[in-house]
């Protein structure tokens, strides 16, 4: 099914504020579909003037569909329904007279222009499915009326408002979570059974119907020290709002949309919904991510202690070859220390491996040189990954980076080059020194030195990657690391 933005840069000369208006209508407009228990289908004019695209639907969650299939990308020539003509040519709400059938069931069709500024740009087709109409409710009654006001507002450009009041946390309210209707003095004049029992566990013991809303709501929310007397003025309803209300350990948030149809207050939709346990898992998960955070945070520290302590012993071994044991085991500890720092930055169990790489190329000149005079460079991005990979993928290249300071430039200035990029499913990483170059006859897979050893373990056994050691075009070493690219979580594709 082609999307809004596919059929509007296809087929119509829409501007693209225009077609950001429409996003915002659609990001809306179930509430409008709810209200009026129907299907609405937004149609736009093709920039040949012959037709309309079907570029959006909805289905109401209130009431049955008309349409079980999908409309959009479908074209509808001109003159096939003339009402569609007559709403986008004269900017007005049509209706149909008798309803038309569609599979054998009866649907009543309405019309409203889409207006933005002073042009028309698209049509909204409700359609209301009539098989099991009914005298209405006053529930239904009260919707129905606030969805009358609503396409007035749509017809008039007042409608979506340009405050994204729908958009941002978990928990925006619906239709069926809680509706409220009051007049233009504030004063509530219908409220549905959902929105009395949030009320109810907010502690409201009376009616709310007859309350002003602002003051009746502010009165449940208590606050510590000053009362914050703005409250009741900002809910009233004269307001595009989105808020949170706690009270009675009951969470819940509200939204206000003001009708004005013409310019003239008339009263405000609220909507209520009660989201205390969305909330609470909330702040659950706000805990663990903390207790996370900390966790790698005091690993870290230990590691730096533990980093510490070789380093100390290492000072007090007299033989060469037990100190320099000492201080490469001092490195590798030191780089899952990085890891773990980086992680107790995050909010999540992954880094942005492009820092973690930066750090160990500053950590080069450092490395196993009496005279730090080795430069670091890296090209491309590692991207985002996983705890579990970012570590041995560290321990990898910090081995590679150490061999080539340590054997590749043998402590004479010169360049490590660090390269990365994503192609097809994987993750190149290429890392390249300028120095002497492999030794005659060396052959990586019998090689005993140690530092390869464990590169090849972490990426062949834990990462299920390849490793390829050559000379360098022009002098030098270059090793290539092969391995499955990350997911958009940082987990290994191992399938790819």
């Amino acid at each position: 099914m082609p999307s809004l933005n596919d059929v509007v840069h296809s087929h119509t000369d829409l501007t693209e504020a225009e077609l950001e208006w429409l996003h915002s209508l659609v990001a809306d407009w179930q509430m409008m579909a709810d209200l009026s228990f129907a299907d609405l289908v937004l149609w736009v004019p093709d920039r040949e003037d012959t037709g309309y695209w079907a570029v959006a639907q909805m289905r109401p969650t209130t009431g049955p569909t008309a349409y079980v299939e999908d409309l959009v990308g479908t074209f509808l020539p001109k003159g096939r329904k003339p009402l569609i003509d007559a709403a986008y040519a004269e900017g007005a709400i049509k209706r149909e007279g008798d309803p038309e059938w569609w599979d054998d069931v009866p649907v009543r069709v309405e019309l409203i222009p889409v207006r933005r500024r002073d042009r028309i740009i698209a049509v909204i087709g409700r359609h209301t499915n009539l098989v099991s109409v009914r005298t209405p409710s006053r529930l239904e009654l009260a919707y129905l009326e606030s969805a009358g006001d609503l396409a007035k507002l749509i017809v008039e450009g007042r409608f979506p408002h340009a405050r994204r009041t729908d958009m941002g946390r978990r928990g925006a309210p619906r239709v069926g979570d809680g509706f409220v209707r009051v007049d233009a003095d504030g004063i509530v004049r219908y409220a549905s059974p959902n929105a009395m029992s949030v009320y109810r566990r907010l502690g409201l013991t009376a009616d709310l119907v007859g309350q002003h809303f602002g003051k009746a709501t502010a009165a449940l929310a208590p606050r510590e020290g000053a009362v914050d007397e703005s409250l009741d003025a900002l809910i009233a309803g004269r307001q595009h709002v989105r808020t949170e209300i706690e009270g009675n350990g009951t969470v819940m948030t509200v939204r206000t949309i003001p009708l004005d149809p013409g310019g003239r207050y008339t009263g405000a939709l609220i909507l209520c919904r009660d989201v205390t346990e969305v909330r609470r898992r909330e702040r659950e998960l706000l805990t663990k991510d903390a207790t996370i955070r900390e966790i790698h945070h005091r690993v870290k520290n230990n590691l730096q202690t533990v980093a510490a302590l070789l380093r100390l012993q290492a000072r007090r071994i007299d033989a060469p070859e037990g100190r320099a044991a000492l201080v490469e085991a001092v490195r590798r500890v030191g780089t899952i220390a990085v890891v773990h720092e980086t992680l107790s930055q995050t909010v999540d169990d992954t880094v942005d491996f492009d820092d973690v790489a930066d750090r160990l190329l500053a950590m080069v000149g450092e490395v196993a040189t009496a005279e730090p005079t080795a430069r670091g460079k890296r090209s491309g991005s590692f991207g985002v990954l996983s705890a579990n990979i970012a570590t041995p993928l560290a321990m990898a290249l910090t081995e590679i980076l150490q061999n080539a300071v340590e054997h590749g430039l043998e402590g004479r200035p010169g360049l490590v080059e660090l390269a990365a990029s994503r192609l097809a499913g994987r993750l190149r990483i290429v890392v390249e020194d300028d120095g002497v170059g492999l030794p005659a006859g060396f052959v990586p897979d019998t090689s005993g030195n140690l530092g390869l050893q464990i590169v090849r373990t972490l990426v062949v056994g834990e990462l299920g990657g390849t490793i390829e050691i050559s000379d360098r075009p022009g002098g030098g070493t270059r090793v290539t690391l092969d391995l499955p690219a990350p997911d958009q979580r940082g987990q290994m594709n191992v399938s790819g």
